[in-house]
């Protein structure tokens, strides 16, 4: 170990992108340690047995308004043009019927037909402005009854039976605060990011993680649970011996403390693949279900990356439950709240203690991020390393 001064911990964007520029910017001598038998995290992709590239641990979507994470990525990937658009699957008097997500002016005339659509269009354009995001609970308190039954439609259709599928919550459990960021867009843009920056890496993600870890300095172990090799005890020690180099850890903080104060809650999602002999199954990559079936969502990859493979198509339906911690599942989402978030700041005190370790990402951290989010503080960790 002599021969390493820096110990990366996962290899998602968080420890790719962080061993990558200690590397190529600082010289360092960096060994990577990942617990999967692949590198990218959650944001991995692969071919599946029918030739369809399909994302393994969910759908990931890169968009940011962050020009230095752009322009970082894209030395490392070419970009597809997509555009990310989300629609609502809901029944209707006339079947199903689907309304563009985040809720907006093409919504408003599907759910209501052109009449009526156009009539609370002037009046919500009069009270708030065009293309302007508003919050249900901006249009609950509105004094015309007309835009405050609005907001009740949909808060109804579009919200709150897809959040209790999702986070495992009655309508009375569910944060206040949550409901009240719900936008609804006064615009008929229909992307579900107004982003600067959008699309889906023209290879794939997994390549971006191939390209960020291929350098000399670099050593990528695979099938590595560091839990068995790292030590924190009065010292730092690696495979039993002291470890003075930095260590950036971007795994569950809990389980790098033994989960001593007890598991931080969590939800995990439950994915059923399904291939078909056809071109496409539904009109968009992502189909949300927000008033009836089990799962959340639909999504369609080729949908998503623009692959060209006619006659066979694979969807994934997403199912959230509660994470136990049981061997295989997954810890996506963490669950804010002020006693979570107290039981996490006993982990991050005790790595507090040691001054070369450093918790990165979405489960060292206990929040969630975006990707582009993660590829800055891993950028702005770098920097801060290298003195500058």
């Amino acid at each position: 170990m002599a021969h390493y001064d820096t110990l990366v911990i996962g290899a998602g964007f968080a420890g790719a992108v962080t061993a990558g520029e200690l590397a190529r910017r600082g010289g360092r001598n960096v060994l990577v340690l990942e617990r999967r038998d692949h590198l990218g995290g959650n944001a991995y992709d692969c071919l599946d047995a029918h030739g369809v590239l399909i994302h393994q641990y969910g759908p990931h979507i890169f968009h940011t308004a962050d020009r230095r994470v752009y322009d970082y990525l894209s030395q490392y990937t070419a970009w597809t043009g997509y555009q990310h658009k989300v629609v609502a699957s809901i029944p209707g008097p006339e079947g199903r019927m689907e309304l563009p997500v985040p809720f907006n002016l093409v919504s408003l005339e599907a759910a209501f037909g052109p009449d009526k659509a156009k009539a609370l269009e002037e009046k919500l354009i009069a009270a708030y402005g065009a293309e302007k995001k508003v919050t249900i609970l901006e249009l609950r308190q509105s004094p015309d009854p007309e835009i405050a039954a609005l907001a009740e439609y949909v808060y109804d259709h579009v919200f709150v039976r897809y959040t209790m599928k999702q986070w495992g919550q009655k309508p009375e459990e569910i944060d206040p605060n949550t409901t009240a960021r719900v936008p609804v867009f006064l615009s008929r843009d229909c992307r579900y990011f107004q982003d600067p920056y959008q699309g889906m890496p023209a290879k794939g993600y997994t390549p971006i993680f191939q390209r960020l870890l291929d350098h000399p300095n670099i050593t990528v172990e695979l099938g590595q649970d560091a839990a068995a090799r790292l030590t924190l005890g009065d010292q730092l020690l690696l495979d039993g011996e002291p470890f003075a180099g930095e260590v950036i850890y971007t795994g569950a903080a809990d389980e790098l403390f033994g989960c001593r104060f007890g598991r931080l809650p969590y939800r995990t999602l439950d994915f059923r693949f399904e291939t078909y002999d056809r071109d496409f199954y539904q009109s968009h990559g992502t189909v949300n279900y927000t008033m009836d079936e089990d799962f959340t969502r639909i999504t369609e990859f080729k949908r998503l990356t623009g692959q060209e493979l006619p006659g066979k198509t694979t969807i994934m339906k997403e199912f959230s439950r509660a994470y136990t911690g049981t061997a295989g599942e997954v810890p996506y989402y963490a669950i804010i709240n002020d006693a979570n978030n107290a039981l996490y700041g006993q982990y991050a005190a005790l790595a507090e203690r040691y001054p070369s370790l450093h918790l990165l990402g979405r489960l060292a951290e206990y929040k969630y991020y975006n990707m582009d989010a993660i590829v800055g503080r891993a950028l702005a960790l770098t920097d801060k390393l290298l003195g500058g």
